[in-house]
């Protein structure tokens, strides 16, 4: 499995002992507010979930990396790679998106966590385009995607629950000369 490193953070692959923290995550209806209906998710969803997000690394090579501070080992959510099929428009192409814990919120996590999987989704998989979705009303998000480098696209709905989503992207040619093409650092 593979493990990244940022300065206060490592990213490791998602593990069932992961299933407490993820149903957590999960039930937080701020956390869950701009996630498909909104609706929070209960234990076996969560398990599901992430039974598929393990199983997403050994049939794509890329998936989602648990995020835990350095210091003091906290788990603060997740940030990843994952195939976006709730929005056949986009497809083929790579979503890279996060989910933190909102005690983690406001400190720059999901920027500097996201920043590592960009560049290992264009240096080490060789992806040659990838997108971030947002609900429109995301700002959050959407400052996270701006730091990233991502632009915003177009806007969109979601087939069958007609979400509006905004749609950011790149691509590898861009990032590589806005940033380089060294590999992502190890944890």
């Amino acid at each position: 499995m593979i493990t990244l490193g940022t300065e206060r953070l490592t990213l490791r692959g998602l593990r069932e002992d992961d299933l407490d923290a993820i149903a957590s995550l999960n039930a937080d209806p701020e956390v869950m507010r701009y996630i498909r209906d909104g609706s929070v998710r209960d234990r076996d969803q969560s398990a599901e979930a992430l039974r598929k997000m393990i199983r997403d690394w050994e049939t794509q090579g890329f998936g989602l990396f648990a995020v835990e501070l350095r210091e003091g080992g906290a788990w603060a959510g997740w940030v990843g790679l994952a195939v976006p099929e709730f929005l056949p428009e986009v497809l083929p192409t790579v979503e890279i998106g996060w989910r933190l814990d909102r005690r983690f919120w406001g400190h720059g996590y999901a920027t500097e966590a996201a920043t590592a999987v960009l560049r290992f989704g264009f240096n080490v998989c060789d992806l040659d385009r990838i997108v971030s979705i947002r609900h429109v009303e995301n700002t959050r998000s959407k400052r996270v995607m701006e730091k990233l480098g991502l632009p915003c696209e177009f806007h969109t709905a979601v087939p069958g629950d007609e979400r509006p989503v905004a749609v950011h992207a790149t691509t590898r040619e861009q990032y590589q000369a806005d940033h380089g093409s060294r590999p992502p650092d190890p944890a």
